[in-house]
């Protein structure tokens, strides 16, 4: 199954993911989104330093604004 990282803030995201039977792996800091195939995140700190290093090749999906389905239901469509 896919590797998706999500923010540490967004548990209940991570126990859903977890339930659809996704390795879930939560991100904590940037070396953990290495080799994710899709990670989500809070966009609350989004480009904060004006940054654009990628350290991910998957989608990155922001969950602002989202429920937790509407967040798997958008993991499950960039993951086909």
């Amino acid at each position: 199954m896919a590797k998706v990282g999500v923010e540490q803030s967004l548990t209940n995201i991570q126990q859903v993911l977890r339930e659809k039977g996704y390795d879930v792996v939560e991100l904590k800091q940037e070396s953990d989104a290495q080799n994710c195939d899709c990670c989500v995140v809070t966009g609350l700190d989004s480009n904060v330093m004006g940054m654009s290093d990628t350290v991910t090749k998957g989608s990155v999906i922001d969950a602002n604004g989202m429920s937790a389905d509407e967040v798997c239901r958008q993991v499950e469509s960039r993951l086909q």
